[in-house]
């Protein structure tokens, strides 16, 4: 086996610019690790936010944290996996993952065997923003059966995800979005919509939970729609003190989803793909060598579903 592998390598912090296609050192499995042949990788808004704006990174390193691929070694005290199994996952977010290359080494754990109805493309897609949508309805809001959920930016990466994982836990579902998005989210599921660009979402039915994708004026506003005892959720912990502050009066909860790595929950993710109640969209993909061009636009923030790099 090769020594080295095609890579991409954040060389400082700035613009797409900064993503340089380099041949590095191929890793290695350790005790309870596994090296992953990486088929495709998925992208992010945290990737170029890193990118820019460093947050708890400094280049030079090999961004990206969501991966598909087939298991090409393992180390000692591993047993979950055999060579050739087919995983996914998410590899040690938050620290640097190393998903934009063509191997990456982790810890088993932060892996699952891929839903088996799935190509690679659409499996990559899924890790970071369906466990994010797992965990802000699960975790954050422990939603139930009957309840209401409003879904901001319900056709992004996360949102489309997380529309669906709230109609499997069987939640009625809101979601804002433009008009031309309303017809796929129909199909994923969602029970009602608002156009946001036209449409005031304070005006609906008092909701059980919001998850909030979007921030900003939206977490005041999002407040008011929200029944006494409702959960408003975001997943940005920045500014949380304050919002829950604001919440108390209102008689509701201010939560905020870290996400974290979880390879019971992703075994339950790929199980909910594999019933057809969850469908990862893909909007665009890019070869590995143009991780620059996907980002750039990614950061239009006009995507529907989600980014892949193929490998």
């Amino acid at each position: 086996m090769t020594k080295t592998m095609r890579a991409i390598r954040q060389t400082a912090l700035g613009g797409p610019g900064v993503l340089e296609p380099v041949e590095t050192e191929r890793p290695s499995a350790g005790p309870g690790r596994i090296l992953v042949r990486v088929v495709a990788a998925g992208v992010n808004p945290v990737d170029w936010k890193v990118r820019e704006h460093g947050y708890w990174h400094r280049p030079p390193l090999i961004p990206g944290w969501d991966v598909s691929g087939v298991v090409e070694d393992t180390g000692p005290g591993e047993n979950r996996f055999r060579v050739g199994d087919e995983v996914y996952g998410m590899p040690y977010f938050p620290e640097v993952g190393g998903g934009y290359a063509e191997y990456v080494a982790a810890p088993a754990r932060h892996f699952a065997r891929k839903p088996r109805t799935l190509d690679h493309v659409h499996a990559a897609a899924l890790p970071l923003a369906a466990l994010t949508g797992w965990q802000a309805l699960t975790e954050a809001a422990d939603v139930r059966p009957g309840q209401r959920v409003l879904v901001h930016a319900a056709a992004g990466g996360v949102g489309h995800l997380t529309v669906q994982l709230a109609k499997a836990l069987g939640a009625h579902v809101t979601g804002t979005a433009s008009a031309a998005k309303h017809d796929l989210l129909r199909d994923l599921g969602a029970d009602d919509l608002v156009d946001y660009r036209n449409e005031d979402f304070t005006a609906i039915d008092p909701v059980d939970v919001v998850v909030d994708l979007v921030g900003g004026d939206y977490e005041d506003r999002s407040l008011t729609v929200l029944k006494r005892g409702g959960v408003h959720v975001s997943v940005s912990p920045s500014g949380l003190a304050e919002l829950r502050a604001k919440a108390e009066p209102h008689g509701v909860r201010a939560a905020a989803v870290m996400v974290a790595g979880d390879h019971t929950a992703l075994e339950k993710i790929a199980h909910l793909v594999d019933e057809g109640k969850l469908r990862p969209v893909v909007a665009e993909t890019f070869p590995l060598a143009d991780a620059a061009k996907a980002q750039e636009s990614g950061e239009t923030n006009r995507t529907t579903g989600k980014i892949v790099l193929t490998v």
